[in-house]
């Protein structure tokens, strides 16, 4: 079977940090410093509370799976899924490196970078 590839993603001023620290491997999100809620997207401006106060921070890489899709027909099948992570906020993501069938709502998983045609990486997740 062949071998997923990832498109580089699109940088962005508000998401080049987060893409540099993906290239080390690391899991950034947005913590606002006003209310102290995480959030993701990452964005400017706070969707709780509104505030222009936030900052980058490192995740656990812990999360459990929230929802998920198995595209088999694809020509190269793939799992598509939302993670909420142990901060609380939830992101759309891969499962790799597991059998499909053995996907479940709820299964802890961990994060793991996988590289992009571009040289970059992309966060993805695996059992934990």
């Amino acid at each position: 079977m062949a071998e997923r590839r990832y498109p580089e993603p699109v940088v962005t001023p508000e998401t080049g940090e987060f893409w540099q620290a993906a290239k080390e491997d690391r899991l950034l999100i947005k913590r606002c410093r006003a209310c102290g809620k995480f959030h993701w997207y990452p964005r400017a401006v706070c969707p709780h509370c509104m505030s222009g106060e936030t900052e980058w921070v490192e995740a656990e890489g812990d999360g459990t799976i929230y929802s998920f899709s198995v595209m088999e027909r694809a020509e190269v099948p793939y799992a598509i899924a939302y993670v909420e992570l142990a901060e609380g906020v939830r992101m759309m993501t891969n499962i790799v490196d597991c059998p499909f069938a053995g996907i479940r709502i709820g299964q802890a998983v961990r994060v793991r970078f996988a590289p992009t045609e571009g040289g970059g990486k992309l966060p993805v997740f695996v059992p934990a």
